[in-house]
């Protein structure tokens, strides 16, 4: 006995355009079809699917994609209409490389070790003598 299949339909297809700004990032829908944007994948219609970018250095977006008319009656119930958006374009917002952080310049310490020098820890002379009296000798008389 013959099949029945030929009394079964197929499901109703679309060609749906992808696009990204900017081109080549990888596309998939939901539906397990993936390529490179620009591209053309064709897809079952009248169902509710979604469309995921993603590309190096940018942050993944996904798009959802939908029949612009609803089934109306069972004999309809493969062709719900062309998708919207078609083409289905995002645009991929670059991730910014974390802000390095700018560090407070260092404060130059005093060797512990290092005897410090007259020049730049003693006080400016006294207008006297000229030298001060916290000097390891005597002031000059």
């Amino acid at each position: 006995m013959p099949s029945l299949d030929i009394f079964k339909s197929t499901p109703a297809t679309e060609v749906l355009r992808v696009e990204s700004e900017p081109p080549g990032a990888d596309a998939r829908t939901s539906q397990g079809q993936s390529c490179r944007t620009p591209c053309e994948l064709t897809v079952q219609a009248g169902g509710e699917m979604t469309v995921s970018f993603a590309l190096t250095g940018y942050q993944p977006q996904t798009v959802q994609v939908r029949p612009d008319v609803a089934p109306t009656s069972y004999s309809d119930s493969g062709s719900g209409g062309k998708l919207q958006p078609n083409p289905v374009y995002a645009e991929l917002a670059s991730v910014k490389p974390p802000a390095k952080k700018k560090s407070a310049p260092r404060k130059q310490t005093a060797q512990k070790s290092a005897p410090a020098t007259a020049a730049t820890s003693a006080p400016p002379p006294a207008a006297s003598g000229g030298l001060q009296s916290n000097y390891p000798w005597p002031q000059p008389r």
